[in-house]
């Protein structure tokens, strides 16, 4: 017969936090990341409005931060890009907003905001249904 040894007075091994560069995908420790945010227009926060239009990006080095913050740096920020994706926010969560006013108190935007987002948007969707046409 066997016996199982016991585990008394082992200490189990805690799970170290990791990440993952956002350049080069490589995983690293938590505490040897660098992290900053960068200006994006395409980017809300789930819950925090007050970071909408900034991504927070994650790397294992200052030289690879440096390298994605320089390609955000040449993106253009487009203030329709930022209010459509508030728009969507507002309209996928939460009780439904149907009036402009509703809509404007659920983002902070005003009605000629709104009405500049929903074209910017109509815009985009329009291009995109061209490229999958035959």
């Amino acid at each position: 017969m066997w016996k199982r040894k016991g585990r008394k007075g082992r200490r189990t091994a805690r799970p170290v936090p990791m990440e993952l560069c956002d350049l080069c995908a490589k995983v690293f420790p938590e505490d040897e990341s660098v992290t900053g945010y960068v200006p994006d227009s395409s980017a809300v926060h789930a819950t925090n409005e007050w970071f909408d239009g900034l991504r927070l990006i994650t790397t294992c080095s200052d030289d690879h931060f440096d390298l994605i913050k320089a390609g955000y740096a040449d993106r253009p920020f487009v203030d329709e890009e930022l209010w459509a994706a508030k728009l969507t926010r507002a309209l996928t969560t939460g009780p439904p907003a149907l009036s402009m006013d509703q809509l404007g108190c659920r983002t902070g935007l005003q009605e000629p905001q709104i009405r500049a987002a929903i074209l910017w948007h109509n815009e985009r969707m329009r291009e995109a249904q061209q490229r999958t046409d035959p």
